[in-house]
């Protein structure tokens, strides 16, 4: 579950910190849900049914990445507020990505 740049937690207030530590508690069941998936099928052939149902928890967990964003947004400065666009490619170890002062710039 990607975490919340240093750079942008650290002047977050507390409710809003709050909210984004029960984001990344979703975020932990619905990995662990597509981890315990994978290792359900591990090695046999996978049905469409199986599919869908892998594609829609990969769906979850990036919507929710982007709610994330939505609701970082407002406790930003306004000139880095284009950071939170659902477009911006998430990366594992962080939600605004690993080069954040590339992106600001």
């Amino acid at each position: 579950v990607p975490t919340v740049n240093p750079a942008i937690w650290a002047p977050m207030n507390p409710s809003m910190r709050g909210q984004e530590v029960r984001y990344q508690r979703v975020l932990q069941l619905v990995a662990a849900t597509i981890t315990a998936f994978g290792t359900m099928v591990k090695g046999t052939m996978i049905n469409q049914i199986q599919k869908d149902m892998l594609a829609i928890l990969c769906n979850a967990f990036f919507e929710v990445n982007c709610i994330r964003k939505i609701a970082i947004r407002p406790t930003l400065n306004q000139k880095f507020a284009a950071l939170c666009k659902a477009t911006n490619i998430q990366t594992p170890d962080f939600l605004f990505g690993t080069d954040l002062v590339k992106q600001i710039r």
